[in-house]
């Protein structure tokens, strides 16, 4: 039968193991610092920056109590040893007692050092500092743009809460458990360095393959930081990301079929009669991403009476996002029947193959 010491070591070291690295489980529970302190972190989408300086200062806390955490709890689970008198413990328990405490003080000391000046000692505020340059005039101007631009929701943002990956209009972000890291899109280029295949992935039964990405700065204060994201997920990343993109390792991105189809959509629609747009008629944002101007127009252009119908709609959409939804309309089981399929227009519901969308000129 085993010892209650040994059973409560176990059980501790499977628990402190989740709390530091939080499994979906332990955040689906709500065991996370995050959710745990909700109420004194605030909200990440109202203040970003000032979010993530409490996030981190409270985890560093929490962590470093862990061992103490294990010494108490071993005094409640083997009441026998007697833990609890300090003066009785074995010198080895002291040794770990005392190093345990020592941990916890000095976090304090660190937090507090943190704190002092509005956490201006923080490791994130000296990150802000580091981009005081033109246009930013401070630090507290740098964090301002970096919290405006998160609340925007068209930024792009993967990984797991300790991992996260934030691209907006002007900043590359890696939030970890200690530090958000951060740089200039107009100061920094991004450099492939590695790609792993995992046959097993939790989202779906294909292989995935992480790609390893260097984001690099040309402001000297600034360390180059790793990136990982999904190769799935690369084209919205590169989407979003006006920093050059360099591949140094020769790696072989792959692409879903979507997006290898979105690819043969653009070529076929090249191919295609361009729309003319009327003299006075202005072109409004694609209503699908809100972020380049629509410009493309459904016009009859092939023989399939049968099917395809004419749609009286001003551009709405652009080429991306209606390539997008031609995919998304179809039998993902057969994409080799993609290119000579009907679908839907997603504005009138008038039916159209790819031989009718025309780009604006």
């Amino acid at each position: 039968m085993e010892s209650p010491e040994l059973s409560f070591t176990l059980v501790y070291v499977v628990f402190a193991l989740c709390f530091v690295f939080t499994p979906n489980e332990f955040r689906s529970a709500g065991l996370t610092v995050q959710n745990l302190f909700s109420s004194w972190l605030g909200s990440e989408d109202v203040a970003f920056i000032h979010y993530h300086v409490r996030r981190t200062s409270v985890t560093l806390l929490l962590h470093s109590a862990l061992p103490i955490g294990y010494y108490l709890g071993m005094t409640i689970a083997v009441p026998e040893k007697n833990l609890g008198n300090i003066h009785q413990l074995s010198s080895s328990w002291k040794t770990f007692v005392l190093l345990s405490v020592c941990l916890h003080l000095a976090s304090w000391t660190l937090v507090f050092y943190w704190s002092c000046h509005q956490w201006r000692n923080h490791p994130i505020s000296l990150g802000l500092r580091a981009h005081t340059q033109p246009p930013f005039l401070s630090w507290g101007s740098v964090a301002s743009s970096i919290n405006t631009e998160f609340r925007r929701i068209d930024k792009f943002a993967t990984g797991a809460p300790g991992a996260r990956v934030i691209v907006t209009d002007n900043w590359v972000l890696k939030v970890t458990t200690y530090h958000v890291y951060m740089a200039l899109q107009n100061d920094c280029h991004v450099t492939v360095t590695e790609s792993r295949q995992h046959q097993l992935s939790p989202d779906s039964l294909s292989p995935a393959q992480i790609l390893t990405m260097r984001v690099s700065s040309i402001n000297p204060a600034i360390r180059p930081f790793d990136i990982r994201l999904n190769s799935t997920e690369y084209a919205d990343l590169r989407d979003k990301l006006r920093a050059p993109i360099r591949n140094s390792a020769d790696v072989v991105i792959h692409q879903t079929i979507s997006e290898l189809f979105l690819d043969t959509f653009r070529a076929q629609v090249a191919l295609n009669q361009p729309y003319g747009l009327p003299t006075g008629q202005e072109v409004e944002l694609c209503i699908g991403c809100m972020q380049v101007p629509a410009n493309t127009k459904l016009l009859r252009l092939c023989d399939n009476e049968s099917d395809c119908q004419p749609c009286f709609c001003r551009p709405m959409w652009c080429l991306s996002c209606l390539g997008r939804w031609f995919a998304s309309r179809q039998d993902q089981q057969r994409p080799e029947t993609w290119l000579s399929s009907t679908v839907p227009c997603p504005t009138c519901r008038a039916r159209f193959c790819i031989l009718d969308v025309c780009v604006v000129h």
